[in-house]
């Protein structure tokens, strides 16, 4: 009882906290005392590296446990090789970067039935695409999303539609629950709702666990085109209570796509992996755009985003010309600029333990995509 009375005033707090004012087009430059970054390291995983009878790879989603020190990845097959499944590790990191990681332990995500999910080849509609996963603050439970599928224009007998989702799962990976979504979030028509492959990935906690902010990887088809090498695009933020009400959701101004592809017309695409609260103040994060395009492979910055003073978007129907106001959002780190060996499809990120000089550092991984020549690298930032 006194859980559910601390996330009510947690909850209306936070509805005031969120309350959005003013009207504009541009999104103006964060104030603030901004966040900094260094470098501390990175450490590579051996790709396809077999453990309990599963390949690890495909790690699209991070998080760790503040009271046992334990981190939990989760990872994106789609149950091709194994059922959809989490892993709990240890990662040796400090101020001089990433020593190891041990994987400890793996567990399939489980339905409501208590099954497995079955392969996406069945077609059946009840598999899942997982994408993040977060710890909850209050009861150690595992929150995990997944993008679900939209099927192609002309879909195929293993192109089911499946709606993306935020569940609730036990340590054990035994399913405890399910988060209502925005309608806005839903598959719908034609013209409606998430691009297929871009839909929802990112979730975080903030306010000590009382609320659960997610975000779309690009802009819903409502809301006008991805973005392109000339023009960005409006994807959309939510904060939601643990109880799934929405608060508020606002536009998120993505970058343009960093090149066009090579040759002309050939894959690229850009958009939102991964979003982190800020510790203590709950209308900061950190926001993780990444970029591919053919010919030029990987493009990610770090951003800071601050939802002061947006506009709350969740009865604006389609952002296309909307007179609104997005987030505010200021580059941190240009992953261009770290010495890595080469850039990765950077899509995990959470927070570690302090360091002795009271910074807290940050963890980022890649997601290899079970793919010969990507890599699942753990790069360390220091964030003051």
């Amino acid at each position: 009882m006194r859980i559910r009375s601390s996330l009510r005033v947690l909850a209306l707090a936070a509805a005031g906290l969120f309350a959005a004012s003013g009207v504009a087009t541009a999104a103006p430059a964060v104030t603030h005392a901004p966040i900094e970054v260094r470098f501390l390291g990175h450490h590579v995983v051996p790709q396809f590296l077999e453990f309990e009878g599963t390949t690890v790879g495909g790690l699209s989603g991070l998080d760790r446990d503040p009271r046992t020190g334990e981190w939990v990845m989760i990872c994106d097959d789609r149950s091709d090789r194994q059922p959809a499944r989490f892993y709990t590790a240890d990662i040796d990191l400090d101020g001089a970067g990433v020593h190891g990681v041990r994987f400890t332990g793996t567990k399939p995500l489980l339905r409501p039935d208590g099954a497995v999910y079955p392969p996406a080849s069945t077609g059946d509609g009840t598999t899942v695409d997982p994408e993040d996963i977060r710890i909850d603050p209050l009861t150690g439970d595992y929150w995990w999303s997944q993008e679900g599928n939209r099927p192609r224009s002309v879909p195929t007998p293993t192109d089911a539609l499946i709606q993306p989702s935020i569940q609730r799962a036990g340590r054990d990976g035994s399913y405890q629950g399910s988060l209502p979504l925005p309608e806005n979030y839903a598959f719908s028509t034609e013209q409606w709702g998430p691009r297929r492959n871009l839909a929802l990935e990112a979730i975080t906690f903030s306010a000590g666990g009382a609320l659960l902010t997610s975000a779309m990887e690009s802009p819903l088809m409502q809301d006008g085109p991805v973005p392109t090498p000339e023009k960005g695009g409006l994807s959309r933020v939510t904060v939601h209570t643990r109880g799934g009400k929405v608060l508020s959701q606002y536009a998120y101004p993505q970058e343009p796509l960093f090149a066009a592809p090579v040759p002309a017309g050939s894959f690229a695409d850009s958009g939102i992996p991964e979003i982190l609260a800020h510790p203590t103040d709950p209308h900061r994060y950190l926001v993780l755009e990444r970029g591919y395009a053919n010919g030029f492979g990987y493009n990610v910055k770090l951003f800071e985003m601050d939802t002061r003073r947006a506009t709350d978007v969740e009865d604006v129907e389609s952002l296309a010309g909307a007179d609104i106001t997005p987030v505010r959002k200021r580059l941190v780190l240009d992953f261009d600029d770290l010495a890595l060996p080469q850039l990765d499809n950077f899509e995990a990120m959470a927070w570690g333990p302090r360091l002795p000089t009271g910074e807290r550092t940050l963890l980022v991984v890649s997601d290899d995509n079970f793919w010969p020549g990507e890599a699942t690298r753990f790069v360390a930032l220091a964030v003051r």
